[in-house]
């Protein structure tokens, strides 16, 4: 096990390339929330977007997740407590106003930077409309 890379895997640095080469820029492996430990593989503070790229046998893809034949038990166990555990890791970004993306490791890369900068796009978007609401209305509520 101690072999599995924790971060930098070929599927974390192809998609931060695709990422980087659309214009983006993001921290690498960084914990949105201080209080909580979990590492996000690609975080835009600004905008308040947590990208995890899971994968396919870890974080077990509907599509790619194989059965392990030694320990079965051991490893439907521990698969179903890192699903329970990204769940949490969503339910809590989100509770602090947070936005999450999963991305599966069997995806294209380019696709997956696409889909990223297009939730971005949106998201900052949203941030200029509501500042711009709450800078009218602060302007209105003067005497």
């Amino acid at each position: 096990m101690r072999s599995n890379k924790g971060r930098d895997t070929k599927p974390e640095l192809a998609l931060r390339r695709a990422v980087h080469a659309l214009g983006l820029r993001y921290r690498v492996c960084y914990r949105p929330l201080k209080s909580v430990r979990r590492t996000a593989d690609l975080v835009f503070t600004k905008v308040k977007i947590a990208v995890f790229l899971d994968g396919c046998f870890w974080h077990g893809c509907p599509e790619h997740h194989t059965v392990a034949v030694t320990n079965a038990t051991f490893w439907a166990e521990k698969v179903r407590r890192t699903r329970e555990r990204d769940a949490e890791t969503d339910r809590l970004l989100a509770k602090a106003g947070w936005l999450t993306i999963r991305v599966w490791e069997h995806e294209q890369p380019v696709v997956a930077a696409v889909h990223i900068a297009d939730v971005i796009a949106s998201r900052r978007a949203a941030l200029q409309e509501r500042t711009a609401v709450e800078a009218q209305g602060a302007a209105g509520e003067r005497p």
